[in-house]
């Protein structure tokens, strides 16, 4: 893994940094000018608090790979209003809808790179007293 890519990913991966133009429009991850680009972007940080806009569940049932978990990648869309792909946790398929309130959380999304480091990130899950 190239370390120094992996901490300029930081604000995103640890505190949903993104940015707000002066229109209220907003962007995740935040990220450098575009050529041409007029709207004036400032640094801003998602609330983590979104509902469910669509997910699917994606299992690893083929022959020599049943030992592998179930994983649950979904589509938040934020209050804020961007729409943020990530893994669900904390829950099962089957209490899963479209709506469902869910908030960030900040768990370790694979498993330790060849040099030992172990790489965290968002995820959502349902929230608490909500589902």
């Amino acid at each position: 893994m190239n370390i120094a890519k992996y901490w300029r990913q930081n604000g995103a991966r640890y505190r949903l940094a993104a940015q707000r133009a002066g229109d209220g429009r907003v962007r995740f991850p935040a990220q450098p000018p575009r050529p041409g680009e007029t709207a004036e972007w400032q640094d801003c940080q998602l609330s983590g608090l979104g509902e469910i806009w669509s997910w699917t569940v994606q299992s690893a049932n083929a022959e020599g790979f049943e030992a592998e978990p179930t994983i649950i990648v979904g589509l938040i869309k934020t209050v804020e209003g961007p729409l943020v792909t990530a893994q669900l946790t904390d829950c099962d398929p089957e209490d899963l809808a479209i709506g469902l309130p869910v908030e960030m959380v900040v768990r370790r999304i694979g498993t330790p790179e060849p040099d030992g480091l172990l790489v965290y990130g968002y995820k959502f899950r349902p929230r608490l007293g909500q589902g």
